[in-house]
């Protein structure tokens, strides 16, 4: 058996892996052509004694892939990820094993990479400078600034970019950027002020007051799984546009989505899948707020580690 270890936290500071941006291409790439997420295995959620277990297969015309990942809840008291993951890449026709991968970075990787492929058109629909206010100071946050500033360079100049934390003194972000404490008044004026709000914590509540945000804010949240859970409040995901990565995974998994349905008009049939965003069968409005929830796919974890595969074996 002659299969590759990809280190990809290592692999991600060369040029030999993809980019923020060329992680976006390949989400978009695979979206536009042909594939449907709905068609997607659905990912199994084992609750085990410290948390959760998850497990997401997936397949493509020339990859099938598995990723296997933790969360544990109880982690961050003990300065660990709160989720962590390997992942397996095998060939479709022969299953032979092509490549195994640190999970945790492939995830850090993808999951801004759907975010902004989602709500790409209305990050370039406008070109006044950006404003950017991130809930949560971790590899998720710091990732989706950094793919966001890729896609936008050249169109939109990065204002500010402020992050919301409940340490501010323990917040690792890069230099040059803003640090506040949650819930404080500065907090606030960071959500008023945004363009951008990017939620990536393990909040149960939301996060903010949307009550004052901007009528075309674009507002992401890839914080949780689960449908009794969420970082954004009604008020926000029953007003704007709401794109989704498949309806019935969000129905099952996204509680920014379920918990909204039910207490607001915002309907089952409102939801936006993304790929057709990314296709271009369904455009914004650009004078609305776009709301993107991610509850993370197993179909995006197998593009993107295809994608880095092939670009390291060439």
């Amino acid at each position: 058996m002659n299969t590759t270890t990809i280190d990809i936290a290592a692999a991600l500071t060369s040029t030999a892996a993809l980019t923020p941006a060329e992680a976006v291409r390949a989400i978009e790439d695979a979206l536009q052509s042909g594939f449907d997420p709905t068609t997607d295995l659905q990912r199994q959620i084992l609750d085990v004694k410290y948390g959760q277990l998850l497990v997401m297969p997936s397949q493509l015309q020339s990859s099938v892939g598995v990723k296997v990942a933790t969360v544990a809840p109880a982690n961050a008291n003990r300065g660990l990820p709160r989720i962590q993951a390997v992942y397996a890449l095998f060939d479709a026709l022969t299953l032979s094993p092509r490549a195994v991968f640190d999970g945790t970075a492939l995830t850090t990787l993808r999951t801004p990479a759907v975010s902004i492929a989602a709500v790409k058109p209305a990050l370039l629909a406008k070109n006044s400078p950006l404003h950017i206010t991130v809930f949560g100071a971790g590899p998720q946050g710091t990732g989706h600034v950094a793919t966001i500033a890729e896609v936008v360079d050249g169109h939109r100049e990065i204002a500010s970019v402020t992050y919301v934390v409940r340490r501010p003194t323990e917040a690792g972000v890069p230099p040059g950027n803003t640090v506040v404490k949650a819930h404080s008044p500065r907090a606030a004026l960071a959500v008023y002020r945004a363009d951008v709000i990017v939620c990536a914590t393990g909040d149960g509540e939301p996060l903010f007051d949307s009550t004052g945000t901007k009528s075309d804010v674009i507002v992401i949240a890839v914080g949780s799984h689960d449908p009794d859970r969420r970082e954004v409040d009604t008020q926000l995901v029953s007003r704007a546009q709401v794109i989704v990565e498949d309806r019935a995974t969000a129905l099952r998994e996204a509680g920014d989505v379920v918990m909204a349905i039910a207490e607001s008009d915002l309907t089952a049939d409102d939801l936006i899948p993304m790929k057709d965003v990314v296709t271009g069968t369904r455009l914004l409005e650009t004078d609305r707020a776009v709301f993107f929830k991610s509850s993370g796919m197993s179909w995006q974890d197998l593009v993107v580690a295809e994608a880095i595969a092939t670009r390291l074996n060439n």
